[in-house]
């Protein structure tokens, strides 16, 4: 019998989303050794912001609802549990909740792109990616929002905690 065929969709799931996450990680590695951490974490940003459109779109398309224009914060919110049912991993220790309406807000128990900052040296000079990421998200899905507090540096560094809020504007 096949991998395929003895893994559950959990299992499977996990398996992609780790294999995905070590890529991206050995990717930024290698880039901050070879060209420096400044150019890394710019082209990091731009390799997420590219990405982002072509993962909403094909969420959206694994959904079902490829002409969805979100318009509505509980429409929102459907979407984001559905996506992130697909694209969080387990080891991702974190947490998001929707505690008024266009807000949401997330708290970073452990961070695991923190973590391989510091297995690779680079935890005080990194700039969030995982943040960015959904903001470019909701880029993606043309949804207006800011961010509390602003991020450029990591907040495990200046904040020693990551937690804040996305504002919506819908």
């Amino acid at each position: 019998m096949m991998l395929f065929d003895q893994l559950d969709k959990t299992q499977l799931k996990e398996l992609l989303v780790k294999c995905w996450m070590t890529h991206d990680g050995s990717w930024f590695y290698n880039c901050a050794r070879e060209l420096g951490i400044d150019t890394a974490n710019r082209l990091n940003k731009a390799a997420i912001k590219s990405l982002s459109v072509l993962e909403m779109q094909r969420i959206k398309k694994a959904m079902g609802q490829e002409k969805l224009k979100i318009k509505t914060f509980e429409q929102l919110k459907s979407f984001i549990d559905d996506a992130f049912s697909i694209l969080k991993g387990d080891f991702m220790d974190f947490e998001y909740t929707f505690p008024e309406k266009n807000r949401i807000h997330w708290e970073m128990n452990q961070c695991f792109a923190y973590n391989g900052m510091k297995m690779i040296g680079f935890s005080k000079q990194y700039e969030c990616g995982v943040i960015y990421r959904i903001s470019c998200w909701l880029d993606a899905l043309g949804i207006d929002h800011t961010i509390e507090p602003e991020i450029d540096m990591c907040l495990l560094n200046s904040y020693e905690k990551c937690s804040g809020d996305i504002i919506l504007k819908l």
